[in-house]
């Protein structure tokens, strides 16, 4: 009797650990969309054919060329998703994937004109959500909940439901942000 105790007791230290660091990455968050005027980044980037999981190797190797080969450090990532990978090959699924610039660098762009692809993101309405930004664990979970429910969202609001998704991964305020035209 004693020995089935101790299991039951290690089984349940264990799925409490799961749950806790899966509440720490954002499992449970609630996912609130609204509609916002944003836009306006400049975006340091490379256009990315092929699968969505290279993402993250795109994204730093621009940071880090940024911060060693130009001395521009910044804190906000970004990843422009065009295609759904529903219903697109994942080999000709698109990307741009980078930095957003900081304004008090933003007239060091002409240096690096030739190396990188160079842009502003367009103002306008989007919709948007948050998702708490702790690690690359935070990423794949924010991808399991706010991209059905941004799905869910779209469709009983009646907005278009094709069309870019940019997610900005700011780390100073460790979130993401997911945002949809509309």
């Amino acid at each position: 009797m004693k020995t089935f105790q101790i299991i039951i007791i290690v089984v349940a230290a264990i799925v409490a650990i799961v749950l806790g660091f899966a509440a720490y990455w954002g499992a449970f968050k609630n996912i609130q969309f609204r509609v916002v005027e944003q836009g306006g980044e400049t975006l340091v980037y490379e256009e990315m054919t092929g699968d969505y999981r290279q993402s993250g190797e795109v994204m730093d190797r621009v940071y880090y060329s940024l911060l060693n080969d130009y001395n521009i450090e910044t804190f906000k990532g970004f990843g422009i998703y065009y295609d759904n990978p529903q219903k697109v090959e994942t080999s000709k699924l698109r990307s741009e994937l980078g930095c957003i610039v900081e304004e008090s660098d933003i007239h060091r762009l002409k240096e690096l004109e030739g190396n990188f692809k160079i842009k502003t993101y367009p103002k306008g309405k989007y919709i948007a959500a948050e998702f708490p930004y702790k690690g690359k664990l935070s990423v794949m979970f924010g991808i399991m909940k706010v991209y059905p429910a941004l799905n869910k969202f779209v469709k009983e609001k009646g907005y278009e439901e094709e069309g870019a998704i940019m997610e900005i991964y700011d780390t100073p305020v460790k979130k993401i942000v997911y945002r949809k035209a509309i």
